[in-house]
């Protein structure tokens, strides 16, 4: 299908990769794998006819479409969610229009019985064809189906996209691109902004596509189950083994262990050559043999061993005062924005020593939660932190607040304490900050580098609470190893906010899932959970639906709190009756001003919350972006939005309750 041949690429002194030739086939899935920086995004890149090579050959048919989704790109406002994703049917579309045209022409018409007359219907009837070949009627349902599969519900279909983060509208794009059914789909790490339930549906939605796929990915489990083919680039080349990615590790393994036998026995050879050549270059009847020696020596190709990263490392937290024995208990937790809930009757335990997994869709309340337990926004219920407990908390934004002008050595210096201190340049380059990258000043580095720095910092703090909100989003395979092993080793307690299924097992003993304003406990492991889960999903169709119907956020009823009838419903309505033939008329209407004055005032709160929202979220994607990560104005608008929505909120809860006392 697509073909490579001898591609070369140079940015700099040393080429990326060099003589680099493969083919991709129908249905290959190809896992597209190296270090960072060693030529994946390039290598799409060049693929899709983005970029050119130094050298090379890139072979696509004609009639080859392809489908790129990159790690980061330009995306449009002006449109809803439906219109967006219908314009991965746009050539459909023009072929209604076509056949619309034809239709009223031929309606039109009276010369039913001439030439052009019956070519426009022979036209006609075979474009219509072709119009119903394509599944035209049918995409309206495809694009329902491969948006609600990425995590989108219908109520999101007709909103702008200018109200979705920059995940969800990457979302979009990759809906588009999936609808297009391109002959070969490039994806770049599509999995970043992509919850559990919507990998697996992408896995699923891949395994039954007719396209080849080539694939970067840091997702060790998603690439796994989706690979057939393994395309490695290392040293400059670029190798092709013909397994999955799991396959792959085992003879990339077997390989280096053939490549470092041949290595030692090539420099055994050219040893003995050198020796040859120093005990007998003096001697004139040994002159011919030195002569070929010289030869066969300079004609010597030095045997390239694949680079090995820093993986092997281990990394311990320091220790730290041993915290009481419940670090975290919360009892009937509530928060709500506005007329939003976004969980309440929250009730769980964390015990000292517990790993625990936060999972579910985005925008269920995970780091809402987290946030609630650092006591970031204020919430209803209560919500206890135990005894002598240190967090180190994770979260995006704390790459904002790493001192820019310090260098990556110099941060991490600052922290590091003991033998630690000695090994700072391999923790830098577990977590690809090797070199000369550690020289680099904080302001200069990408919100994706920064996030790296920081979970380097944090894991050189004595904390015997860790609460990570999804921490390996800016990490390369080797380095979520690096810090999985930590986690593990780590004697205190952990609270881990991931869509990261191979990072999550073997990590987790405990899993509560985030949904219908709820949040229920599963124990056992992350695969422990996605099986009974599946299994409940069948027995409680019936009783989810019941409530999830009825929105998002919406609570199961309570048995408890049904009144029984001709009891407690039929008292209060007898006690609202006799109070209201107690109430004069002047009295009534003075109640229903204030009632008004509240609503009005509690609606007035929420929609400048909802507003500030909106803004903190459009400063959080500027504020990602390294261009701005700098950017004191935006930091100080960021802080200064940020303190009005606390106090915002309060003085909304303080609305609210008085509205409630006068509605009772």
């Amino acid at each position: 299908m697509i073909s490579v041949e001898g591609l070369k690429v140079e940015f700099g002194v040393k080429p990326l990769f060099v003589d680099a030739s493969f083919v991709i086939n129908d249905r290959d899935r190809i896992a597209l794998v190296g270090k960072n920086g060693a030529g994946k995004s390039t290598m799409l890149k060049i693929l899709c006819g983005q970029q050119k090579a130094t050298a090379g050959n890139v072979s696509v048919p004609t009639d080859c479409r392809i489908g790129y989704l990159p790690q980061v790109m330009i995306l449009q406002d002006d449109t809803t969610v439906r219109q967006e994703a219908q314009k991965a049917f746009a050539d459909i579309t023009k072929m209604k229009e076509r056949l619309d045209k034809m239709n009223q022409e031929l309606a039109e018409r009276t010369d039913y019985e001439s030439e052009s007359y019956l070519t426009l219907i022979e036209k006609y009837t075979t474009e219509h064809e072709r119009y119903m070949m394509m599944g035209a009627e049918n995409y309206e349902a495809e694009i329902e189906r491969t948006l609600t599969g990425l995590g989108f519900v219908r109520s999101d279909f007709e909103r702008p996209t200018s109200e979705f983060s920059g995940g969800w509208r990457m979302r979009i794009e990759l809906a588009k691109i999936l609808l297009q059914k391109p002959d070969v789909l490039l994806l770049d790490e599509p999995t970043n902004h992509l919850d559990i339930e919507s990998i697996q549906w992408l896995e699923q939605f891949l395994a039954q596509s007719s396209s080849a796929v080539v694939l970067v990915s840091h997702d060790r489990a998603f690439i796994n189950n989706v690979s057939n083919r393994t395309l490695e680039i290392s040293c400059g080349k670029v190798i092709d083994y013909k397994v999955k990615y799991n396959e792959y590790v085992v003879l990339r393994k077997e390989r280096r262990e053939q490549q470092l036998r041949a290595y030692e026995n090539q420099q055994k050879e050219v040893a003995d050559m050198k020796a040859f050549i120093e005990r007998f270059r003096y001697q004139a009847t040994k002159a011919v043999q030195v002569q070929q020696k010289i030869k066969q020596l300079e004609k010597v190709v030095p045997i390239e061993i694949d680079e090995v990263d820093n993986s092997a490392m281990h990394l311990k937290f320091p220790p730290c005062l041993r915290s009481g024995d419940y670090p975290v208990i919360c009892d009937e937790v509530r928060k709500d924005y506005g007329a939003h809930t976004v969980f309440d009757h929250v009730t769980l335990t964390i015990k000292r020593g517990e790993k625990v997994a936060f999972v579910g869709k985005n925008g269920e309340g995970k780091s809402t939660l987290v946030k609630c337990i650092m006591n970031e926004i204020p919430f209803t219920g209560e919500l206890k932190i135990g005894h002598n407990i240190q967090i180190g908390y994770f979260a995006q934004n704390q790459a904002q607040l790493l001192d820019e002008n310090l260098t990556v050595f110099q941060t991490i210096d600052n922290v590091a304490k003991g033998d630690i201190r000695l090994r700072i340049k391999d923790i830098l380059g577990a977590f690809m900050f090797g070199g000369e990258e550690s020289d680099k000043k904080v302001k200069v580095l990408s919100g994706g580098e920064r996030s790296r720095l920081a979970m380097i910092r944090l894991l050189l703090e004595p904390v015997n609470l860790l609460i990570l909100d999804e921490p390996t989003n800016h990490l390369d395979m080797p380095s979520k190893d690096v810090l999985k092993e930590a986690i593990k080793a780590f004697d205190g307690t952990a609270i881990i906010v991931s869509h990261d299924r191979e990072f999550l097992d073997g990590l987790v003993t405990k899993v509560y899932e985030f949904g219908g304003g709820k949040v229920r406990e599963h124990l056992g492991g992350i695969y422990d959970f996605l099986q009974s889960k599946k299994i409940s999903e069948l027995n409680e169709l019936g009783r989810e639906t019941n409530y999830s119907q009825a929105g998002n956020n919406v609570s199961p009823v309570r048995e408890q709190n049904i009144p029984s009838k001709g009891t407690s419903a039929e008292q209060k309505a007898l006690v609202q009756q006799a109070a209201d033939k107690a109430m004069s008329y002047a009295e009534r209407k003075e109640q229903q001003k204030r009632k008004n004055r509240a609503e009005k005032a509690v609606k007035e709160s929420e929609a400048k919350i909802e507003k500030m929202e909106g803004r903190l979220k459009e400063l959080d994607d500027l504020l990602m972006k390294p261009e701005n990560a700098s950017d004191m104005v935006l930091v100080t608008e960021y802080t200064q939005t940020k303190q009005a929505l606390d106090e915002e909120v309060e003085r909304w809860e303080k609305l609210s309750e008085e509205l409630e006392s006068i509605n009772y």
